[in-house]
């Protein structure tokens, strides 16, 4: 009995964040394969299909903040402007901003979590997968790793061809 209800609690799960993201968990076509983490559960398989629809995310950021929008899970990739000091209360996060377009963002990626982006500095690229919670100043891109609890979609970030999360 708990084998059902536990598959019926996953299917309805998997069918709202496709309503909210408009993303299928059924397409696996662009898995990610370059990543310097250990090896994936099936959690996290599921989540990195998210990963392989730029379609709807080319101005995910642009538009999150244009519509004042939170919690929304994006994927795109902007230009360091600057690189900020470690947050080190709490968690642990590297810091830096990102230029998209005309639009600053803090990128705060857990480093308790994540391994850092070592040599990361102003004028480079990075591709980022997480969760955008919008602010006046442009707006905050966390949870740019995977979740050891498997609640959380697992996000990412890309620099000089290698993978973090």
């Amino acid at each position: 009995m708990k084998k059902i209800l536990y598959s019926v609690v996953l299917v309805v799960v998997a069918y709202f964040v496709e309503q909210k993201t408009g993303i299928s968990f059924l397409d696996n076509s662009n898995l990610n394969s370059n990543s310097i983490a250990a090896p994936q559960s099936p959690v996290s398989q599921k989540n990195d299909n998210l990963q392989s629809h730029s379609d709807n995310t080319n101005k995910a950021v642009q538009s999150a903040y244009t519509n004042h929008q939170s919690d929304i899970q994006v994927q795109q990739q902007g230009e360091v402007v600057k690189v900020l000091a470690d947050d080190l209360k709490g968690s642990r996060h590297q810091k830096f901003i990102l230029k998209i377009d005309r639009l600053s963002i803090l990128i705060a990626h857990n480093i308790d979590l994540a391994p850092r982006i070592e040599g990361i500095r102003a004028g480079d690229t990075v591709e980022f997968y997480g969760e955008y919670e919008w602010n006046k100043k442009g707006g905050v891109v966390h949870w740019t790793h995977r979740d050891p609890g498997g609640r959380h979609i697992d996000g990412w970030l890309k620099h000089k061809g290698r993978t973090y999360q």
